[in-house]
């Protein structure tokens, strides 16, 4: 009975628990389906942003900068002195 009452002519909010409650039953079911689904979400969240920083070229250590640098600097400093 409480099913047909909620069925016929009630509101979403009551007939679907809203989405508070939605969002609860789907955290603390401990469901196999949500809980791939929350994996697959997390996975997301942190892949794409670790995908676009790791994208590209290949950055050199910061020695291999050190020493770029000092020989640049040391090249142009012997033109200068000409």
């Amino acid at each position: 009975m409480v099913n047909e009452a909620k069925g016929k002519g009630s509101s979403g909010a009551a007939a679907g628990g809203g989405f508070r409650a939605k969002m609860e039953h789907y955290m603390y079911s401990g469901d196999k389906k949500h809980v791939m689904a929350g994996l697959a979400i997390v996975t997301i969240i942190f892949g794409v942003p670790w995908y676009l920083m790791n994208r590209g070229t290949k950055h050199q250590s910061h020695q291999d900068y050190l020493e770029k640098a000092r020989s640049e600097r040391l090249s142009s400093s012997s033109s200068s002195a000409k």
